[in-house]
């Protein structure tokens, strides 16, 4: 039995992209690994901003000094 474990911050996740994630997740493991979707579990984690880090700063910081390409 398949377990894929998701965690992204809490910035207004849909129920709609997370219901995409999980299917996502699913179909990945049924076309790589030929997974059964049925036995396929997807458990989605959000976390709030504040305890989440990257590059030993704070994800706020880290996102202000590091802005996306446009």
């Amino acid at each position: 039995m398949p377990y894929v474990h998701i965690r992204v911050t809490r910035e207004g996740v849909t129920p709609t992209r997370k219901a995409e994630l999980i299917a996502g997740a699913t179909d990945l493991l049924v076309r790589v690994l030929g997974k059964t979707p049925a036995t396929t579990v997807v458990v989605i984690d959000e976390v709030e901003l504040e305890n989440w880090g990257i590059g030993g700063l704070p994800v706020t910081e880290y996102r202000r000094r590091n802005p996306p390409p446009r």
